[in-house]
């Protein structure tokens, strides 16, 4: 058991709460508590916060008989932040919705937009990746194999790839050639750090052509 002394409140005294149903770990709601509120929910085992609106003790349930039976507290690594697992009777949010998150800003498909824009990336990832072998070569590194090679060998691969794609994209389905491509590019990223050329440089090449 801790005391509420043992907290880390802000300077009005209160920390956050964060509230979830016990069985699924929706998050119902975040509120406040400050020591009388703590004090009551240890003691009643059921949720009491400090209403900032209003500035006193808020007995969640008291007028609406939608009451939150504390199952278990957690407390966050700094001590500074609280989550009640409670069993939640009726609806936490005032609004009669059974959690006060019900509305969706960023859909699942909005995030895989993001992730797009995120693992687009990962060529010039690569090519730091490359580079770091071309300045600092490792033992056992088939980049390092290319570059000691020289260009003709850089080319060959390149062309290979090139030809692995286009066999590639003659068959059924798209597995294949996303291999093949993730190849080619992965040599060409070879060769470009060889020229001292950047995906950077060809990208606004790019650009200029749209």
């Amino acid at each position: 058991m801790m005391n509420f002394s043992d907290l880390k409140t802000n300077e009005q005294g209160l920390i956050p709460v964060v509230t979830q149903d016990y069985k699924s770990n929706e998050v119902l709601m975040l509120a406040y508590m400050n020591e009388e509120a703590f004090t009551k929910s240890m003691e009643t085992k059921k949720a009491h916060y400090y209403s900032r609106s209003r500035q006193e003790l808020w007995f969640k349930g008291e007028t609406s008989g939608h009451f939150q039976h504390i199952q278990s507290i957690l407390i966050d690594c700094d001590n500074d932040t609280l989550v009640l697992k409670v069993k939640q009777e009726g609806a936490a949010c005032h609004t009669g919705e059974f959690s006060c998150f019900y509305r969706e800003i960023m859909t699942a498909e909005d995030m895989l937009e993001v992730q797009d824009v995120v693992t687009s990336k990962v060529l010039e990832e690569v090519y730091q990746v490359v580079l770091d072998r071309k300045n600092n070569p490792k033992e056992g590194s088939y980049t390092n194999y290319l570059f000691d090679k020289g260009i003709d060998k850089i080319l060959k691969k390149v062309g290979e790839e090139t030809a692995e794609v286009i066999i590639g994209a003659k068959n059924e389905g798209c597995e294949e050639i996303i291999y093949e491509i993730s190849d080619l590019l992965y040599h060409l990223t070879v060769l470009i750090v060889d020229k001292g050329a950047t995906w950077d440089e060809i990208f606004k090449e790019l650009g200029k052509r749209r």
